[in-house]
C-alpha cells in the first residue's frame, strides 16, 4: 500500500509538473516571437538500454532493430561465458510524424510478439520559450505465444496478453549529461502465483554521459514498488551500456541482469541477481531508412 501511495504521489507530482510546463508553454506562445531552441539528441537512440528513451524517429523514418542478449557471464568457460546461449528480438519502428511512432517486434525469449505506440508530448526548449524537460508517453502490448506444456489446458488468449504504460521524462542538462525518469504501470492478465499482483508499479531512472563525440555511457535501473511476493524469484533490472555511433548505425553494448528486451519481460521476469554475477552481455543495432 505504501509503495502504491508513493507511486501515485510521484505520478501526481510528475503530472503536475507536466501541466505546469504545458501552461507555461501556452503562456509563452502568447508572447511576441523570440528565438527558441529545441534541445536535440537528449539521447542518441530510441532506447536508453533495455527501455525506451524520450527520443522518437522522424516522420517517414523506418528503423530496423536487432537486439541480442546472451547467457550469464558466470556460467563459465564451458558455456563460453554465456555466448553459447542467446536470444534475439527483431523489430520494425516507423515515424508517422516527427512525434508519433509505432513499432512491432518478435522475441525468441518466450516467443513474445509486441507492439507499441509512442508520442513525444513536450520537447525541452530554451531561449525565448523555456520548457524545462521533454515528455514522451509510451504504451505497449505483449503476447506470449509459447505452446502450452499441457495441450488439454490451452490458455485463453486474454491470459497471454500484458500491457505497459509509461511516462518518459527527461532533461538534457548539458551537451554531455542527460537524465530520464520512467514511472511505469504494467498489467499482467495472468500471474504465476495467487499472491502476486496483476498490476506492477515500477519507477525507472537512467541517464547518459557522453564520453566523446561518438561514444556515450548509459545507466538504467528500475525499482519495482509492489513486488514483495516475487522477491524470491525476480529482481529489479539493472543495466550499464555504451552507445557507439557509426554513420547510419547506433551500436549499443550492454551488461544487464535482464534477459528480455521488452518492458513486459525485463520489468516482471528478471531472474538474475546483478550483484551475484548473473549478468548478460548483449547489444542493440539499429539501421534507419528514410522512406519520405
Amino acid at each position: 500500500m505504501i509503495h502504491k501511495t508513493i507511486f501515485f504521489l510521484t505520478l501526481i507530482l510528475l503530472c503536475s509538473l507536466v501541466v505546469s510546463a504545458q501552461s507555461l508553454l501556452e503562456e509563452l506562445e502568447q508572447e511576441p516571437d523570440t528565438l527558441s531552441i529545441t534541445e536535440q539528441a537528449t539521447f542518441k537512440g530510441t532506447r536508453l538500454i533495455n527501455g525506451h528513451s524520450v527520443e522518437t524517429d522522424g516522420e517517414g523514418v523506418l528503423s530496423f532493430l536487432i537486439s541480442h542478449r546472451f547467457g550469464r557471464l558466470n556460467e563459465g568457460a564451458y558455456e563460453f561465458f554465456g555466448l553459447d546461449d542467446s536470444n534475439i528480438r527483431l523489430g520494425l519502428e516507423y515515424g508517422l510524424t516527427d512525434r508519433l511512432n509505432v513499432g512491432i517486434g518478435r522475441s525468441s525469449f518466450e516467443k513474445v510478439i509486441d507492439a507499441f505506440i509512442k508520442y513525444q508530448l513536450i520537447r525541452q526548449q530554451s531561449g525565448g520559450k523555456v520548457v524545462p524537460l521533454s515528455l514522451t508517453v509510451f504504451s505497449s502490448m505483449a503476447i506470449n505465444t509459447l505452446r502450452s506444456q499441457l495441450p488439454e489446458r490451452e490458455l485463453n488468449f486474454r491470459y497471454r496478453v500484458d500491457y505497459t504504460y509509461q511516462l518518459l521524462l527527461a532533461r538534457k542538462f548539458s551537451s554531455r549529461l542527460s537524465l530520464q525518469l520512467m514511472p511505469t504501470w504494467l498489467h499482467r492478465n495472468l500471474v504465476a502465483k495467487a499472491d502476486m499482483e496483476n498490476d506492477l508499479y515500477v519507477l525507472g531512472m537512467g541517464g547518459r554521459y557522453k564520453l566523446s563525440k561518438r561514444v556515450a555511457l548509459n545507466l538504467e535501473y528500475y525499482y519495482r514498488l509492489n513486488a514483495e511476493a516475487e522477491e524470491d524469484f525476480y529482481y529489479n533490472p539493472i543495466a550499464i551500456g555504451f552507445d557507439i555511433e557509426t554513420g547510419g548505425h547506433v551500436f549499443q553494448l550492454q551488461l544487464t541482469n535482464a534477459r528480455a528486451m521488452i518492458e513486459e519481460g525485463f520489468l516482471s521476469e528478471t531472474s538474475g541477481d546483478f550483484f551475484s554475477g548473473d549478468i548478460h552481455f548483449g547489444f542493440n543495432i539499429s539501421r534507419v531508412f528514410q522512406l519520405k
